[in-house]
């Protein structure tokens, strides 16, 4: 992807969105997004599987149209992966009388907010050894404050443009101490814990 490229993005399908949520083929197409195209062998060996049940997943996940296999010239045998797009997008509404795409959104929102928690400890643990730049740049933080779902979305949306923006430059200039970031950000009503 050039400088001057948008993420390509995909609305995901009842289809698509059930054959995302499992364990491995999510992480599949994470591995795939992250460190770019692979052989099955590779994903089996980086994301701890075996290479038949990685080649059987990423089949599903090319059949769903959520990654293709990739012609590299001289790799003989070798099937190279990539994946489709670099954003799958969703929204609770689009799967109103299908069960079953309502409970893989269930589940992918879960596995989501479980990948967050363990990225973000995973740093904690070695936040002391890094740089004082990186120590002090990196964190967390909260709002509270009170808005209609319309405020909600512009927000939403002038948030992505903006992620967007300073992606697209990092791409264009990288300076010699850049590092791959995950950036998260989530907004929902609030509501009282029953704890």
């Amino acid at each position: 992807m050039t400088s001057d490229e948008r993420m390509t993005e995909v609305h995901l399908s009842s289809r698509q969105i059930r054959v995302l949520a499992h364990p491995l083929r999510i992480r599949l197409l994470g591995e795939l997004r992250l460190a770019g195209p692979a052989t099955a062998t590779r994903l089996a060996e980086a994301l701890q599987t075996n290479t038949g049940a990685t080649s059987y997943h990423l089949r599903q996940l090319a059949d769903a149209g959520l990654v293709v296999e990739e012609d590299r010239p001289g790799s003989g045998r070798q099937r190279w992966w990539r994946a489709l797009h670099e954003l799958s997008s969703w929204q609770r509404s689009d799967y109103p009388d299908d069960p079953d795409a309502a409970a893989a959104v269930d589940w992918l929102e879960s596995y989501q907010l479980n990948q967050l928690v363990r990225r973000v400890e995973a740093w904690r643990l070695v936040a002391p050894s890094e740089s004082p730049e990186w120590r002090d740049v990196a964190g967390m933080g909260d709002y509270a404050f009170t808005m209609a779902p319309q405020q909600l979305r512009e927000m939403q949306g002038e948030l992505e443009e903006l992620v967007e923006r300073h992606r697209l430059r990092a791409l264009a200039d990288p300076p010699a101490e850049a590092r791959q970031v995950l950036f998260f950000y989530g907004a929902m009503p609030y509501v009282e814990d029953e704890r």
